[in-house]
């Protein structure tokens, strides 16, 4: 989820949060305290979760059994009267208009099938007395108001171990809408949280509906339906579509929000197209541009950026922006479709977005949210799917407090991931999303989530972890963790990896962030950080790479705010300020905030021009934030989760503003990083590798480092040197190699476009005097 452990779903107030859980999604950054079987015809998976969720001696012993009627009688949905209707097995219809015929379907595949001549529904329930399918028909009224077509299915018949299917016949192959109502045991002691009076989506539905728009709140319904769409032709990925397959050492990663890059009137987009996945493929030039060849996503499942407002509270002006709070793990974002055109649009738009930044040689990562649901927790509940469906199953619970939702997310609830069903749901959704999307990757948020068992203690070869690592369709993927959660279960350099995951290193932001800024102490650590943090990675197999470099994300302050603020201004959050992190690591230059001094602002220029030097400069995988390429700021807002507005929009006309100055040395920095190969290298280095100019490691008040990385093939080595001190210093420049001779390429003291010069400007002499708080680069050249 975050960088720095902040807060961004309707339970992340300190004091809800910390009623519900073990330990809350602090405000501090991360420390190191910091079914019966059912034959040979199904695939071995699927085998495993059959063999669980039949009979006695199955995971959890025997499995109880409750007869139940279904009542025929009207339902009262979100306020709303829906005309019910119950159909017995065999039975059609009287309407003329959709004859309907029910037969007992098959346990798998989960979600709706084709199949037979119909359409097959299956969904997992273990402890469920009673499962109806809910039918919301397009052709029996506006979508708001429908005739809900219910059928309760018969626990003999329609039901395969734990997995209950129906088979219906009549249906059309799209537009139809549907989810269950589920009963069961009551006994909020024994975990148990069945309501049947709600309609729940189903965990395998492949499209979402929902509302059309985004942050519309007076648009009805609110309530979420599955859908599905057999009508279309597959999709046209197009005879010269090549998926970019590019290494992980030559990787430039851009995090950034779908809706945030275009939702700005100054995007120049149509309103229909702003903040949409069609927006982002209008914008793929500037990516280009700029240099970066990997797009890490923010949360593109299905989410209700609307949740705050379900009932009165501090934050109910704020509309979920990032969208950490997950309905569904395999639909698309149904309202970043253009125009409000619904999930069938959302899921056709998306592809033609990946397949445009696939085009463009950029892979597409997802921020993916597996460690809990947007379900909340148990004082202030939002059921739509999981809970109400098997509480007991999906969520860790605390079976000694009534049993009560553990909380290692800080969101109220953590989902089971390591128990059979739930890690099968999580690998099917992965594979999903990279058979039918083309996904290149996923960041896995609270990733230590996914390491702890059902009782949530820590798990040393979590089962979820190794599969992800060995799984064959995955097995192109690049798969990153964060690999801590708000339980304290801090892994950096220690999570578990069978050399495939990459870590987001949130021991090289802390530690560059300090160094660059002026802390004392922290030369020896700076310089283990930008060669690739071998201190953590260097073991077993594992590479440079898999330490994912940054120093800003979405979390947190921004890179302009970073040098701009000395303390977080968050109460427009409506937490009185006590939301975000408190120790940021930051520096304001001297003044707090925005300001017209011309010294403050050209050091902070300076800051930022250093930061992004050193991280891309670092072996390791780099990754900025959007709007970091102009300069953007929050206002100092460091946890800006519910803001649809400025605060996390990209703003287009400052980046105009700033494209040959600002813009500029960032776009050169990166694409000086592309081409040369000594920066990203998938070895560890050697002594042989670098020289670091270097007597006095045990200083403790030096800020200054200088140090040559060799380039073994052509002889073009890149001297670095940078100065955290508050004055000048002369430093003593090495002879180059042989027939070369030294070229200035940066010196973030220098104006543009003096600052970033890529053919090296030629330098003569055997010292620099270095400016404080500034760096310079200079390149061996013939």
């Amino acid at each position: 989820m975050d960088s720095v452990g902040t807060n961004r779903s309707p339970l992340r107030s300190t004091a809800a949060a910390a009623a519900a859980a073990p330990a809350t999604r602090s405000s501090a950054l991360p420390r190191p305290h910091r079914h019966p079987a059912l034959g040979n015809r199904l695939a071995a998976t699927k085998l495993g979760i059959a063999a669980w969720c039949g009979g006695a001696g199955g995971y959890f012993g025997k499995v109880q059994r409750f007869d139940a009627a279904r009542n025929t009688m009207a339902r009262a949905q979100s306020g709303k009267a829906a005309r019910s209707v119950i159909r017995e097995m065999g039975h059609t219809a009287s309407d003329s208009e959709m004859p309907l015929k029910y037969s007992w379907g098959k346990a798998f595949p989960l979600g709706v099938s084709q199949a037979d001549g119909g359409l097959n529904f299956a969904i997992f329930s273990q402890d469920a007395s009673s499962v109806t399918l809910c039918l919301k028909l397009p052709e029996r009224g506006t979508q708001n108001d429908a005739e809900i077509v219910e059928f309760a299915l018969d626990r003999q018949k329609n039901k395969t171990g734990d997995i209950w299917h129906v088979s219906v016949e009549g249906l059309p192959a799209s537009g139809v809408l549907y989810g269950y109502r589920i009963n069961g045991p009551q006994g909020w002691q024994q975990g148990h949280r069945f309501d049947d009076s709600v309609i729940l989506l189903d965990p395998y539905a492949k499209l979402v509906s929902g509302r059309k728009y985004f942050g519309v709140d007076k648009e009805e319904p609110s309530q979420f339906f599955g859908t599905y769409d057999f009508d279309s032709s597959p999709f046209d990925w197009g005879d010269d579509y090549r998926l970019p397959n590019l290494p992980e050492s030559d990787l430039v990663i851009y995090e950034m929000n779908v809706r945030a890059f275009t939702a700005d009137e100054s995007s120049g987009l149509v309103p229909a197209v702003r903040g949409s996945y069609l927006g982002l493929i209008d914008k793929i030039p500037h990516l280009l541009e700029l240099g970066v060849n990997a797009v890490e996503l923010l949360p593109v499942f299905e989410f209700d950026e609307l949740e705050f407002k379900r009932f009165p509270n501090p934050r109910d002006h704020m509309v979920n922006t990032w969208g950490y709070s997950t309905i569904n793990f395999f639909a698309p974002m149904s309202r970043y479709a253009s125009a409000g055109g619904g999930p069938v649009a959302a899921s056709k738009e998306l592809k033609q977005m990946v397949k445009a930044l696939h085009n463009a040689g950029i892979e597409v990562i997802l921020d993916v949210v597996y460690n809990h649901t947007n379900e909340a927790d148990d004082a202030n509940p939002y059921m739509t799917s999981f809970r109400g469906i098997d509480n007991k199953v999906y969520y860790m619970l605390d079976l000694n407090n009534n049993p009560q939702l553990l909380n290692f997310s800080g969101c109220g609830n953590t989902l089971n991931c390591n128990h059979p069903v739930v890690k099968e749901l999580v690998l099917d959704s992965l594979r999903h999303w990279v058979k039918e999307y083309h996904i290149d990757g996923f960041r896995f948020d609270l990733a230590s989530v996914l390491c702890r068992g059902p009782d949530g203690s820590p798990l040393d070869a979590p089962p979820l972890i190794k599969e992800i690592a060995k799984d064959s369709v995955l097995s192109r993927c690049k798969i990153i963790a964060e690999p801590w959660d708000c339980g304290g279960l801090y892994l950096v350099g220690r999570f578990p990896n069978w050399d495939r995951w990459a870590e987001w290193n949130g021991q090289y932001r802390d530690d560059i962030r300090r160094f660059i800024k002026g802390d004392p102490g922290l030369k020896g650590v700076f310089a283990t950080r930008v060669s690739g943090s071998a201190d953590l990675y260097q073991v077993n197999n594992r590479k440079p790479y898999h330490s994912v470099n940054f120093i800003i994300a979405h979390d947190g302050f921004t890179l302009c705010d970073l040098v701009s603020y000395n303390s977080k201004h968050n109460d427009v959050n409506g937490e009185c300020g006590r939301d975000g992190c408190n120790d940021n690591y930051s520096w304001n230059c001297g003044v707090e905030g925005e300001t017209n001094d011309l010294i403050v602002r050209r050091l902070r220029s300076r800051q930022m021009k250093n930061f992004h030097v050193a991280l891309m400069i670092s072996q390791g995988t780099p990754m900025m934030l959007m709007g970091d390429e102009y300069g953007h700021t929050r206002y100092g807002n460091n946890n800006s989760y519910g803001h649809d507005t400025h605060i996390n929009n990209f703003q287009w006309g400052q980046l105009e503003e700033r494209k040959d100055g600002h813009f500029r040395f960032f776009s050169e920095m990166i694409k000086f990083r592309h081409s040369h190969p000594i920066l990203k290298r998938d070895r560890f280095l050697s002594k042989n590798d670098v020289t670091w100019h270097e007597d006095c490691w045990e200083n403790q008040e030096s800020k200054f480092l200088a140090f040559t990385i060799h380039d073994h093939n052509s002889g073009g080595d890149i001297y670095l040197a940078f100065n955290a001190h508050e004055y000048f210093v002369d430093a003593v420049i090495p002879s180059p190699p042989h027939h070369k001779s030294w070229s200035r390429v940066v010196d973030t003291n220098l104006e543009s476009p003096n600052d970033i010069v890529p053919e090296g400007v030629p330098f003569t002499g055997s010292g620099y005097r270095i400016a404080p708080y500034s760096c310079i680069l200079l390149k061996a050249k013939p």
